[in-house]
Order: C-alpha cells, then sequence, then structure tokens
C-alpha cells in the first residue's frame, strides 16, 4: 500500500528567539527539519515525503539543501495561513488510495517502531496516533478557581497521526474551525474513532530553548556519547 509523508514546517522562531524559523535551527550541523526528514527516509526510502513550508523560505531550504547535501527525495508544497491550510495544500498534492502521515517537521526523534505502529494501525483501524502517559499533576482551571485533574485520563499527543487516504482527505472537506488543534481532532469531527499507539518519550516537539537543549542531549545519546557533537552549521 503507498506510503505518504507530509512533513508540516511553518514555524517563524518566535519562541525559539532570534530571527531564524525553528526548523531551521541548526543541530549537529543540519537544521532540525533535515533531521526530521532522515528519519522518515531511513524508515522507508520508498515513502513519498512532501514538505509542506512557507513559500518565502523556499529558497532558503534549496539553498540549506546544496549547501549540506540533503539527498532524500522530497516535494516541497507551499504552506498555507494555518496549520490546518498547510496540511490541506500539501494533501492537495496526494493522489490515489494509500495511508497518509501527517508530521511536525520539529520533531526528529520520533523513532522507527512507532512510525510502523501508527502505519500498521492506520491500515487497519483507519486512524491512528501516538501518544505519551501525562507523568505530571495537572488541574483544571474554571475562571478564578482550579482543582486536581485525575492525570491517568490523560495522555500527550505526537505526531506522526496517521490515516487511510480517503478518510484524511474527507475530513479535509471540512470548513476551518479553531479548535481543531490537530489531524485527529478534524478526522474524529468527521466520524472516524482515533486509534491509539504508544509514542516514545524522545520525540519531543522542538519550539524553545529548552527544547533545543533536549535536542542536543537526545542526538548525543543517539550517536553513542557524541564526542563530536556540534551545534550550528
Amino acid at each position: 500500500m503507498k506510503r505518504t509523508v507530509i512533513i508540516v514546517a511553518g514555524g517563524k522562531g518566535v519562541r525559539m528567539g532570534g530571527g531564524l524559523p525553528k526548523q531551521f535551527v541548526p543541530l549537529q550541523g543540519k537544521p532540525l527539519l533535515m533531521h526530521t526528514l532522515n528519519v522518515f527516509h531511513q524508515w522507508d526510502a520508498a515513502a513519498e515525503i512532501l514538505l509542506v513550508i512557507p513559500e518565502g523560505q523556499v529558497s532558503y531550504w534549496t539553498m540549506l539543501c546544496k549547501e549540506l547535501d540533503c539527498t532524500v527525495p522530497h516535494r516541497i508544497v507551499y504552506g498555507g495561513e494555518t496549520r490546518f491550510h498547510s496540511v490541506r495544500n500539501g494533501l492537495n498534492e496526494t493522489e490515489g488510495d494509500g495511508i497518509i502521515a501527517v508530521h511536525d517537521g520539529v520533531r526528529p526523534f520520533v523513532s522507527p517502531d512507532v512510525i510502523s505502529s501508527c502505519f500498521t494501525a492506520a491500515e487497519a483501524f483507519g486512524a491512528a496516533i501516538p501518544v505519551v502517559p501525562m507523568i505530571e499533576s495537572v488541574r483544571e482551571i474554571n475562571g478564578g478557581d482550579s482543582r486536581p485533574f485525575d492525570r491517568n485520563r490523560l495522555c500527550v499527543v505526537q505526531t506522526p497521526q496517521v490515516f487511510r487516504a480517503s478518510l484524511l482527505r474527507r475530513a479535509y472537506e471540512q470548513p476551518y474551525d479553531e479548535r481543531f488543534t490537530d489531524d485527529a481532532s478534524l478526522v474524529e469531527a468527521a466520524g472516524q474513532a482515533i486509534r491509539l499507539v504508544d509514542g516514545n518519550r524522545e520525540n519531543i516537539k522542538i519550539t524553545t530553548p529548552v527544547d533545543l537543549k533536549c535536542a542536543e542531549f537526545l542526538l548525543m545519546e543517539k550517536n553513542g556519547g557524541g564526542e563530536n557533537l556540534k551545534i550550528g552549521y
């Protein structure tokens, strides 16, 4: 069955600080986004990768790919006003049946096992997302008051969120609503149940300087100790 991965990278770098969009922040001499592409290409070199980025960032990305010799095959799609519109733009470039994953461009540490589990579950059940247990205490806020909430009833949602192509296309026929915070909420609103799959704790979304510090450590561990760890191009 055909496998397609839509990688969405529309960040502006506001929370990261500085003027560089977060997907281009360098880690071990390569932008975060390039690490993410590599993960999916190494998982399945036959999977089609669509990279959705703002039109104004395409020339910079193309320059990075030439300078850093990025050999991962991918097609570039222009992003939209919101994540919803960006995913829909990517989805409009897909054809035929199969399984489609949507992944955040700044999650370069998703494990191959999690990717495989999500695709397998989506093929069997229609829609699958990776989640990890909530480990911190949480409180529910109601006006000026708050109360403890049972964290065992909560989980943290990750990407890739994976769906049968027909289901995802039908879901994106719905009009934009800011309540749709991810693809699963949109698909669920269209009437499809979501299958939960165990995620991996390392699959963090890198959006702040603290996240970047965690990413440096994770890459050091991945490289077997990180004796040659280098931050920057």
